[in-house]
C-alpha cells in the first residue's frame, strides 16, 4: 500500500523526517517496506529559475539565433543564446542555469553547460515547455505572467512539491489502516496529535428533483447502503492537484468524477461508486443476487458468468449495473456524456465480497478493502465528502436527499479485559492511566472499571480487535515493543530436547552435492490443479486437501505429488529452448483421508535432455536412467554412509525404474516417466524423475562424516562375461554377489553389454568387473580364484548364467 507523505500531512501535524515516520509506523505494526522520492516533473525542475530578458539582439553569425542577457537574480545578468522565434526583451521566462539537468519529453536528459555558440558565450538556456517535461509544445519558449522576483525557483512558480511515498506492507488484519486517514490514526496514537478530518458541514441539498429509490433485498450481504444524486455534472479532466495526488500513489487519472471517488477511497478507506443515472431505469436501485448463470459485462469489457452468491446492484428492471463492492458494469459507467450521477457509499459483507472477487479473479481497490472489512459508520460521511468534491470539480448540484438503508445498526464490540492478563502478556506492569490513554487515542472506549479490569468498547472499523488478547496487543504496539525490557536472566519452565540431527545442515549438504553436479534448485507452489488427481493413476481425488478459500480453480488443492509441479517447470523451460535440464526441489506433499490430514517432505530430482553437450571431441549424449540413479546413490551414500539394494519396478508413473528400500519402507522411487504422462503435459522429450522420502531419510542420518583409513594393500580386478536371460538385471547379479562375498568384494561394474542373434533373442551378455581387496593383507591367487569360483557357481545356480571362460 502506498501512502503520500504530503497527502498524509493534510490530516495530521507531523514535522518528523520520512525516515522517522517510517520507524514510528513500523513500530506500531504498519511495517514500512520502503521510502521513495516522487517528483511530479522529472528532475523536479532543480536548477531552473524565473528570469527576465533584459536585452535581445540578433546573433551576428546566425540568422535564426538571438543573443540575450537575462536577469536570473544573480549579481550580473547571464548571456544566453536562444533559438526560439518568440524571445523578446521584457519577457519573464524559465531559465535552466549552468549545471542543471533537463529531462525533455521523449528524449534523453542532458546537462546545461557554459558554451560558445557561433562565437557568442551562452550561460544557460531559456526553455520551452517540452524541454523541461511540462508539456509537448516546442513552438517557442514559455513566456510567464508573474510578478515573482527574478531568481525564484521555477518549481515554486509551477507549485511543484516533491513528495515521499511510503510503501507499507499492510497485513490482512489491518483493514482499518488501508487509507491516509487510517495511517494518520496510528500516528495520532503515537504522537498524541489530533487527526484533522475533512470538513463536510457545508454539504447542502440543492433540490430534491431527482430522487432515486433504493431497495436492499439481501441485507445479509449489504447491511447498509447510502446514496445521493448529483445533476448537471460536467465530466472532464481532473485538475492538476488531483491528478498529482493519484499519480503519486500509482493510480492513473480517468476523469473528474471517477478520480474524486478514488481520492476519497484512498483518503478515508471507504469505496464509492458513481453510476450514470441514465442507466438507473425506473429511478430505482435494487441490491440483490441474480440467478446463477446470468451474463454480465464489466468495465473491462469482459463478459462474466454470475453465481447465485454474487451481490449485484441492479436498476429498476433488475438488470445488473455493478458487481457490488467489486467492479462496475460497462453499461452504467460514467463517461463524457454523463450529466447526472447516482453516487453509492455502502457497507458490504466481507464474506460475500471475498468469494465473489476470488471467483471472478477481480482484485480491485474496492474489493481489497471490502473483503477485509470497512467501517459501517462512515458511509454517510464519505458520501458527503465525495459529493462535495464532485460538486466542486464538475459544477454539479446535489439534487436528492441522502438515501440511507440501515435497518440493523452494527454496534461496537464489548471486550472484558483484566489487568493481570495485561501484565502477564506484555511482561511488564503499565500504569492504568497510560493504558486508558492509549485506548482512548485508538478510539477504544473504556467503561465499567474495577480493581480487576474493565470493559473495552471497540469500534466496528477495528475488525481485528475482538478478544482480550487483541486489546492487549493494541496497548503493547502503541506502548512500544522496544519499551519492554528484557529480563536479566532468561529461563524456561520446560526442558527442551536438542537432537543431534540438524535438518537444515543435512538439507544444505544434499543441496551442495546436487548443485556441484550441475543441478539447479527450483521452488514451486504447493497449490496445484485438481485435475492432476484425475490424470494420475497413483493419485486419488478423494484424498486431495481442498482449499476452502481458493485463489483460483487451477490452484484449488494441495499437491499429492511433487511430479506435476516439476513437469510444469520443465515445460516452461523447454518452451523457451532450455531443453537440457537438471533440477531439484525440497517440498511438501499433502493427503487427507476421513478428516485425517498429513503432510510429508520430499526431495524431487528431475533430469532430461542431453547429459553432455556436443563438442569437437565428443558427440552429444542423451540423458539415461543411470545418470539419475548415480545422483541418487551419491546422496544416499553421503548422508547415510551405506549403499542399498534396489528392486525393479514397472508401476505408475514410471515406464520403468527402481525402488530403494530402507527398513522395508520405500525410501526412493526413481525412473523414466511414462510417455502418456509427458505427452498430456505437452512434453516431447523423456523425463527421468526421482522421489526421495526426505522425512524417512532424516530419521536415519545425523550428517556425520565417516572416515576410514586408506587400505595399505592393493586391490585386484577380475572380469567375468555372463550370458543371462533378458529379464535378469544387474541389480539381481549384484545382490547375489554381495550375499556370497561381502568381506573382499569392494565394487562391481558393467563395462559392456551385448545383445544379438549369436546368443539368442531372449539372452544378453554382461561383461562385469569385480574389485577385490583385503584390508589386512595382500590377496593371493588361491584366495582370488576361490572367491571368483564361489561367485560363478552362485551365478550359475541362481540365475542360470552361462560363464564365458
Amino acid at each position: 500500500m502506498k501512502i503520500s507523505l504530503n497527502w498524509l500531512k493534510d490530516y495530521i501535524n507531523i514535522n518528523q523526517s520520512p525516515e522517522e515516520i517510517g520507524k514510528l509506523l513500523t513500530d506500531t505494526g504498519l511495517e514500512v517496506e520502503g521510502l521513495e522520492n516522487f517528483e511530479q516533473v522529472p528532475g523536479g525542475l532543480k536548477g531552473l529559475v524565473i528570469g527576465e530578458v533584459l536585452t535581445c539582439e540578433k546573433h551576428p553569425n546566425a540568422d535564426k539565433l538571438s543573443v540575450t542577457t537575462v536577469d536570473i537574480g544573480t549579481d550580473a545578468p547571464s548571456p544566453i543564446v536562444c533559438g526560439a522565434p518568440n524571445v523578446a526583451k521584457g519577457q519573464k521566462v524559465v531559465v535552466a542555469t549552468v549545471g542543471a539537468t533537463l529531462y525533455p519529453a521523449g528524449h534523453e536528459p542532458f546537462q546545461i553547460k557554459k558554451a560558445k555558440i557561433r562565437g557568442e558565450v551562452s550561460e544557460g538556456m531559456i526553455c520551452a515547455e517540452d524541454e523541461i517535461g511540462l508539456g509537448t509544445s516546442h513552438e517557442g519558449i514559455m513566456v510567464l505572467d508573474t510578478d515573482l522576483p527574478n531568481g525564484t525557483p521555477a518549481a515554486e512558480y509551477f507549485n511543484l512539491k516533491d513528495d515521499v511515498i511510503i510503501e507499507i506492507g499492510l497485513t490482512p488484519n489491518r483493514a482499518d489502516a488501508a487509507s491516509h486517514i487510517g495511517v494518520a490514526r496510528d500516528l495520532k496514537a503515537v504522537l498524541k496529535q489530533d487527526v484533522q478530518w475533512p470538513d463536510v458541514d457545508n454539504f447542502e441539498v440543492n433540490s430534491t428533483d431527482h430522487p432515486i429509490e433504493v431497495v436492499v433485498e439481501n441485507l445479509e450481504a449489504c447491511p447498509r447502503f447510502s446514496g445521493v444524486t448529483i445533476t448537471d455534472v460536467s465530466v472532464g479532466e481532473s485538475p492538476d492537484w488531483l491528478k498529482q495526488r493519484l499519480s503519486a500513489i500509482g493510480l492513473t487519472p480517468i476523469n473528474n468524477v471517477v478520480d474524486a471517488t478514488n481520492y476519497v477511497l484512498h483518503e478515508l478507506g471507504q469505496p464509492l461508486h458513481a453510476y450514470d443515472a441514465s442507466a438507473v431505469t425506473g429511478n430505482k436501485v435494487i441490491v440483490k443476487t441474480l440467478p446463477k448463470g446470468t451474463k454480465f459485462v464489466t468495465l473491462d469489457e469482459k463478459e462474466r458468468t454470475l453465481t447465485d452468491h454474487d451481490l449485484m446492484i441492479c436498476n429498476g428492471n433488475e438488470e445488473g449495473m455493478c458487481i457490488g463492492g467489486v467492479f462496475g458494469g460497462i453499461g452504467s459507467g460514467v463517461n463524457e456524456s454523463t450529466k447526472t450521477i447516482f453516487l453509492e457509499s455502502a457497507y458490504f459483507s466481507p464474506d460475500y465480497i471475498r468469494k465473489t472477487a476470488q471467483h471472478h479473479q477481480l482484485k480491485t481497490d474496492a474489493s481489497f478493502r471490502y473483503e477485509r472489512g470497512t467501517d459501517p459508520h462512515i458511509t454517510i460521511y464519505a458520501l458527503k465528502r465525495a459529493a462535495l468534491l464532485i460538486q466542486s470539480l464538475t459544477g454539479g448540484k446535489i439534487s436528492s436527499g441522502i438515501v440511507d438503508i440501515y435497518p440493523e445498526k452494527i454496534v461496537s464490540s464489548e471486550v472484558k479485559v483484566k489487568f493481570k492478563n495485561i501484565d502477564r502478556l506484555i511482561g511488564k506492569q503499565i500504569d492504568k492511566e497510560q493504558i486508558f490513554e492509549i485506548l482512548n487515542l485508538l478510539d477504544i472506549e473504556v467503561s465499567h472499571e474495577t480493581e480487576e479490569g474493565f470493559t473495552a468498547s471497540v469500534p466496528p472499523y477495528r475488525v481485528d480487535v475482538q478478544r482480550e488478547a487483541d486489546v492487549i496487543e493494541e496497548i503493547l504496539r502503541i506502548y512500544g515493543f522496544n519499551n519492554v525490557e528484557l529480563p536479566e536472566h532468561v529461563q524456561s519452565d520446560f526442558l527442551a530436547e536438542f537432537p543431534t540431527r540438524d535438518k537444515d545442515k543435512i538439507q544444505k549438504t544434499a543441496t551442495e552435492l546436487l548443485v556441484s553436479n550441475g543441478y539447479y534448485e527450483i521452488l514451486t507452489n504447493s497449490l496445484t490443479k485438481p485435475g492432476y488427481a484425475e490424470l494420475a493413476e497413483d493419485l486419488d481425488a478423494k484424498h486431495s486437501v481442498e482449499i476452502l478459500n481458493k485463489l483460483s480453480e487451477d490452484l484449488g488443492v494441495l499437491r499429492q505429488s511433487m511430479l506435476y509441479s516439476g513437469l510444469e517447470v520443465a515445460l516452461h523451460n523447454i518452451n523457451r529452448r532450455q531443453v537440457n535440464l537438471r533440477f531439484f526441489e525440497f517440498g511438501k506433499i499433502y493427503h487427507q483421508k476421513e478428516g485425517d490430514y498429513q503432510e510429508h517432505t520430499r526431495l524431487a530430482i528431475f533430469i532430461t535432455g542431453d547429459i553432455e553437450g556436443e563438442n569437437w571431441i565428443n558427440k552429444s549424449r542423451k540423458v539415461r536412467f543411470h545418470n539419475l540413479s548415480h545422483m541418487v546413490n551419491l546422496i544416499l551414500s553421503r548422508l547415510l554412509n551405506k549403499t542399498f539394494a534396489n528392486e525393479v519396478i514397472h508401476e505408475y508413473p514410471f515406464d520403468y525404474g527402481l525402488h530403494t528400500l530402507l527398513n522395508e519402507k520405500i525410501l526412493v522411487r526413481m525412473g523414466k516417466i511414462k510417455p502418456a504422462i509427458t505427452k498430456k503435459m505437452g512434453l516431447k522429450q523423456e523425463i527421468f524423475y526421482a522421489d526421495i522420502d526426505w522425512d524417512l531419510l532424516l530419521k536415519k542420518t545425523n550428517n556425520n562424516i565417516v572416515f576410514e583409513e586408506v587400505p595399505k594393500f592393493p586391490e585386484v580386478r577380475r572380469d567375468l562375461s555372463l550370458v543371462i536371460d533378458r529379464s535378469v538385471s544387474f541389480e539381481d547379479i549384484k545382490k547375489i554377489a554381495l550375499n556370497n562375498e561381502q568381506r573382499l568384494l569392494r565394487s562391481m561394474n558393467v563395462f559392456d553389454v551385448y545383445e544379438g542373434e549369436n546368443i539368442g533373442s531372449d539372452k544378453k551378455a554382461y561383461a562385469i568387473s569385480f574389485i577385490l581387496q583385503d584390508k589386512e593383507k595382500t590377496l593371493t591367487d588361491k584366495v582370488i580364484d576361490k572367491t571368483m569360483t564361489k561367485l560363478m557357481t552362485s551365478f550359475e545356480s541362481n540365475l542360470g548364467a552361462l560363464i564365458r571362460k
